[in-house]
């Protein structure tokens, strides 16, 4: 039976004793939790993150109003209504991803055996997973790394997308899961019409269980109720932890959206009503009619829109004419606020300008590094949690490669270094490495070099060149 503690201040959080829940009232919690999961600004947040990366925005949604009968807002049909998307976010979260993540990163063990082995699970397929991962924190303030074996008995890794995971937590820091459950929906075809099945998995110590849910209610996935994390022909086996590492862009676990979504609409907003403005011409805008020479004013705009002219006439003096009510657009204020917002979801957003006024007059390294602070400080922080996730893993890693029989690593420690993609005056930091020779260890120097990507590598290449060649390099 469950012993659940509700966390305080979190959404869908609750404590677990046990894994193995099979009554009714267990289960009604899990629905009555999964609902609320479903349903919260949590998780609606992580939809906006994604539906906003892809460019799908809320102006997309937006119509025309004016003022109509009682005062109240009515949709206007006639009007220019478009609805221009300037996907800022979308930039700036590829800027963060490729500034973090935009090369490999590194591996040092004092083992030799042990970094052989890391390197060839470390891949660029594993590598490509770890980028979708934080592209997942930036969008949903929190990714999700599943360890398991596949049909070979091979340790392997797949990515779950935040908005299906509701994860129970141990502790109020979100440290340890002591239980989780994935939703999602799966589609389908009967001949006539696509259909689709919503699929609940919940992820204890001991294996997954598997679940339909059909109008809330949760019931077994057909034969396929469970499944041991690993087994053989005689024996199941589970882990100490459930296999389901969590990622985090920030410890509060907030996605970037809420940071940059109300300026973004407004930089949609304001782009949108500026073309608007510029298309409102005589066709299509308020007229001051004088001594019309007709009585329909739907006919007055069929001719106006067909002929592009009316007819007028002169009644007791006074000449007619058409006059349009406008208020006059001044381009450089809509250029003024673009660029007013822009900068503010690159402040928001923790990113930086390319096109920084600092590396157009004099770009060197202190620039570069005052121009690129809030993203370097903002990544530091994503890096640390992502030092934490990768520890886990290699927790993981270590007990399969011993159960493997290639090793037993636990008393071994490996140093992973995120080689970030920074900006660098390559002249300034060459003649820094020169001044430095004589100062530091060869192998230092080489590893700062802006064109070096490995340094032991570029160290074994040296060793293989004659003296006189080095010399002339």
């Amino acid at each position: 039976m469950f012993d659940f503690l509700n966390l305080f201040g979190r959404d869908s959080a609750a404590k677990i004793e046990k894994n193995n829940f099979s009554a009714e009232k267990d289960m009604k919690f899990i629905e009555r939790e999964l609902q609320k999961f479903i349903s919260s600004k949590k998780r609606q947040d992580m939809l906006t993150g994604e539906r906003y990366y892809v460019g799908d925005h809320d102006i997309l949604k937006r119509r025309r109003q004016a003022i109509g009968e009682g005062g109240e807002l009515t949709e206007v049909s006639n009007l220019p209504n478009n609805m221009l998307v300037d996907n800022q976010f979308g930039k700036l979260v590829d800027q963060k991803k490729g500034y973090f993540l935009g090369k490999p990163f590194t591996v040092k063990c004092d083992n030799a055996a042990f970094e052989k082995e890391l390197k060839e699970l470390f891949d660029n397929r594993f590598f490509s997973t770890l980028r979708l991962i934080l592209e997942d924190c930036y969008l949903g303030g929190i990714g999700w790394l599943y360890i398991y074996y596949n049909e070979e008995g091979e340790l392997s890794f797949r990515r779950f997308k935040p908005y299906e995971i509701l994860p129970f937590w141990k502790d109020e820091e979100h440290t340890e899961l002591d239980m989780a459950v994935r939703v999602y929906r799966i589609y389908g075809y009967d001949g006539e019409r696509e259909t689709f099945k919503d699929k609940v998995e919940v992820y204890g110590k001991d294996g997954v269980r598997f679940y339909e849910s059909e109008g809330g209610r949760l019931r077994k996935d057909g034969d396929k109720s469970f499944l041991p994390y690993a087994f053989t022909d005689k024996e199941t086996y589970g882990f100490s932890r459930i296999p389901l590492i969590s990622f985090k862009a920030n410890s509060k676990e907030l996605p970037l959206i809420t940071r940059v979504k109300t300026l973004q609409d407004a930089l949609n907003t304001a782009r949108s009503d500026f073309m608007n403005n510029m298309q409102e011409d005589c066709r299509n805008t308020i007229l001051v009619i004088k001594n019309y020479d007709g009585e329909d004013l739907g006919q007055f705009r069929h001719n106006l829109s067909q002929y592009g002219a009316v007819k007028v006439r002169s009644i007791d003096g006074c000449e007619g004419g058409v006059d349009t009510l406008k208020i006059d657009v001044n381009s450089q204020n809509y250029v003024a606020v673009c660029d007013m917002l822009k900068k503010a979801i690159v402040e928001n957003g923790r990113g930086y300008d390319p096109r920084d006024e600092r590396l157009s007059n004099n770009p060197n390294q202190l620039n570069i590094k005052t121009m690129l602070s809030e993203i370097d400080i903002d990544t530091n922080n994503t890096e640390m949690e992502f030092q934490t996730g990768l520890d886990e893993a290699l927790e993981f890693i270590k007990d399969y490669l011993y159960n493997q029989g290639k090793g037993d690593f636990a008393e071994d420690s490996v140093e992973i270094i995120f080689n970030r993609d920074v900006l660098v005056n390559e002249t300034e930091a060459i003649e820094n490495c020169q001044r430095s020779l004589g100062i530091l260890s060869k192998e230092t120097v080489i590893s700062q070099h802006p064109w070096v990507v490995d340094a032991g590598k570029e160290i074994k290449k040296a060793k293989t060149e004659q003296p006189a060649e080095v010399l002339n390099v």
